[in-house]
């Protein structure tokens, strides 16, 4: 197997997996643990994943955020009630700002039934499933495209987005620490930011999970968005915490 289809095949498997020994790699991919060992060298190069002690991991840390599939297959069922709920906000004729997280990228398959929209996004996904439907105008942010966010970012998408209005934004992050968001990307943060102020109302989309982590950049206070969707109450302190802050909260709970 030569070495980039070899390299491939090792995320495909932590995308399953989200992490693996170097022993377990060697084994499967029918090498020796020098070379997966320099495999994994060129991967955590490009930002793939992270070497940990004995092998390699695609989950995040305050310094390393996930592939977006990896992050795609990650609560699910919460991410779909959020889209849910969060879509409630839109109303026809709006113009709408979708991040390039996978929360908020859950909002495309419920615009459909609220055209005409325009629709502004960096977030590939969102662009391949609205591309061509009738009734929506898709503006896609132009800029350097990152597989590991399936989106595009960077000068070119930045100038769009400050020559850009829109009524509402909604915003994912990989990191809610106290009252604020974070994320582990200091380009991902300019474009959210920047995706926030060309909005007139903001909702950030956060699964239950993101509480209570930490990133290395911050992104913004919480506050700031005029709600904040996420699918299971925090902790009793963490809700104290919100509270004072005076962030509006929405807990979209599982009926069953």
């Amino acid at each position: 197997m030569k070495s980039d289809n070899r390299r491939q095949g090792i995320m495909d498997f932590l995308v399953d997996a989200g992490a693996a020994s170097v022993d377990d790699l060697a084994s499967r991919f029918g090498v020796s643990r020098m070379t997966v060992h320099r495999d994994l060298d060129e991967l955590e190069e490009s930002g793939l994943l992270r070497k940990v002690r004995g092998g390699a991991s695609i989950q995040p840390s305050s310094l390393f955020e996930s592939d977006f599939r990896y992050r795609q297959k990650q609560a699910i069922g919460e991410k779909q009630r959020l889209a849910a709920a969060a879509v409630t906000m839109i109303e026809p004729g709006q113009t709408v700002i979708i991040d390039d997280g996978s929360t908020a990228g859950g909002i495309a398959r419920y615009l459909a039934d609220l055209r005409p929209l325009t629709v502004i996004t960096n977030n590939l996904a969102v662009i391949q499933d609205l591309a061509g439907v009738a009734g929506i105008n898709l503006i896609a942010l132009g800029g350097q495209y990152s597989k590991k966010f399936h989106g595009f970012f960077g000068l070119l998408a930045e100038a769009s987005l400050r020559s850009l209005r829109a009524d509402v934004a909604f915003l994912s992050s990989s990191a809610i620490h106290g009252a604020s968001a974070f994320h582990q990307d200091q380009e991902v943060v300019q474009a959210k930011r920047l995706m926030m102020a060309a909005a007139t109302r903001k909702y950030l989309l956060v699964d239950h999970g993101k509480f209570g982590r930490s990133a290395l950049h911050f992104l913004t206070d919480l506050k700031a968005f005029d709600a904040v969707f996420t699918g299971r109450g925090p902790e009793p302190g963490m809700r104290d915490t919100l509270d004072a802050a005076g962030v509006s909260l929405t807990v979209v709970a599982d009926k069953d």
